[in-house]
């Protein structure tokens, strides 16, 4: 199949990777678009796996304030270089974090981050809820394993599903700008605010 620049376009539009790593991915999968953007993003984890070592001690701080200026958040997204700090995508990778922490308010960065209270609050809850509905303790356990599973996917930012692209989780979104820009890159904080709560 011939892969014409249109189809590297449309590839590296839906993937933000390099105009010579969409035209191989296509060529090694004979034009299948689907098949290709999965090779981006698996080459996409390699390259972040092997940066993760690396120190991020440049970067910015961001914000988002949502209309009507009643909900705000300020997020920190660390990189290895100022250069890489002022490229456009990097700025606007960290903005399109910080909208996302604004629209899913999520609890923690990591599952490590978690106040241990709450888990233990949601394991009764789960456990309860389990028991009562008749299902036998041996399956009990499994079952509030589950949960908790997911409950930590919706309240750990770098495993929500990013609100622009449900596809993708954030940590998706950061392995793919890892590979892009080739430097190791981190979401070290952030914080929100919102007018009374």
């Amino acid at each position: 199949m011939k892969i014409t620049s249109q189809m590297v376009k449309e590839l590296r539009d839906k993937t933000n990777a390099g105009m010579m790593d969409c035209k191989k991915a296509l060529v090694e999968h004979d034009g299948d678009m689907e098949k290709s953007i999965d090779y981006l993003r698996q080459k996409g984890l390699a390259v972040a796996a092997k940066r993760a070592d690396r120190a991020t001690s440049e970067g910015v701080v961001d914000t988002y304030i949502h209309a009507g200026g009643k909900l705000g958040v300020m997020v920190e997204v660390g990189c290895e270089t100022d250069f890489v700090a002022k490229t456009d995508s990097f700025i606007e990778f960290a903005r399109n974090v910080a909208m996302h922490i604004a629209a899913a308010n999520p609890v923690s960065l990591t599952r490590e981050e978690v106040p241990a209270d709450l888990i233990k609050r949601e394991t009764e809850i789960y456990t309860k809820q389990a028991l009562d509905s008749g299902k036998p303790e041996n399956i009990v356990e499994k079952i509030v394993s589950g949960k908790i599973d997911k409950f930590y996917s919706e309240i750990c930012l770098l495993e929500q599903k990013y609100v622009k692209n449900p596809d993708l989780s954030i940590q998706d979104l950061l392995n793919e700008i890892i590979a892009s820009l080739g430097e190791n890159i981190s979401i070290k904080r952030f914080a929100r605010f919102q007018v009374g709560a």
